[in-house]
């Protein structure tokens, strides 16, 4: 109890957009959760060169269920397969976005099935609520008045950005049919033209910014 207190304090303390590291989500289930290994690393480049931030270039890897995740305004999940929190980890992962944290899930293909019904053991009171494009995470430093961009096309179906508001807050921002991580990878893993490339990595920088800053 007395190391959760001192994690939450460290949150509010250290909730600001310096010398800070994003976290990426282990999660069970099965699912990939390291897909994407070069993502981050680039996302935060781009952030510290171009909206003067200073987080560390290494990502930090969290479990659901773990204390440190409260040292991190900003979790990353990503995945393609199946995902699975234990009661007890639904039950951090809520402490941890009602005490200032923020999580961003983008489906890098086909974790939607799965991802849905755990994200109910989290906020069993609260459904995800599509974003509309005049939210400020689409405005905040680069502007998307359509919202969410579309990365890498699977379906044929239109980026869909979702999340979870607590007291007015969004704490929780998933992004679906977008596949923004792919786009942050190196250029030669998916052979995306620099213009998609950067249409993701303009996004990334809004999410982060939103996440460190409210």
């Amino acid at each position: 109890m007395h190391l959760r207190i001192l994690s939450l304090l460290t949150l509010f303390y250290f909730g600001n957009i310096t010398s800070q590291s994003i976290a990426v989500l282990q999660y069970g289930g099965g699912g990939d959760w390291y897909s994407n290994p070069t993502s981050l690393v680039n996302l935060v480049t781009f952030c510290n060169e171009n909206i003067k931030t200073t987080i560390k270039q290494k990502p930090v890897v969290v479990t659901p269920n773990s204390v440190d995740i409260f040292d991190y305004p900003l979790v990353h999940m990503t995945g393609h397969g199946n995902v699975f929190f234990t009661q007890d980890e639904a039950e951090n992962l809520r402490d941890y976005l009602l005490s200032g944290g923020f999580l961003h899930i983008d489906d890098n293909y086909g974790m939607d099935q799965y991802l849905r019904k755990e994200l109910i053991k989290i906020f069993p009171n609260n459904e995800l609520i599509e974003i509309p494009g005049d939210h400020p995470i689409f405005s905040n430093v680069f502007n998307f008045p359509e919202g969410l961009p579309k990365i890498h096309e699977h379906d044929n179906k239109k980026p869909q950005a979702f999340g979870i508001f607590e007291n007015g807050r969004l704490v929780l921002f998933y992004t679906h049919e977008s596949d923004l991580g792919d786009g942050w990878e190196n250029p030669e893993i998916h052979n995306d033209p620099q213009e998609v490339r950067l249409k993701a990595l303009r996004m990334g920088a809004n999410i982060v910014k939103y996440a460190f800053e409210n």
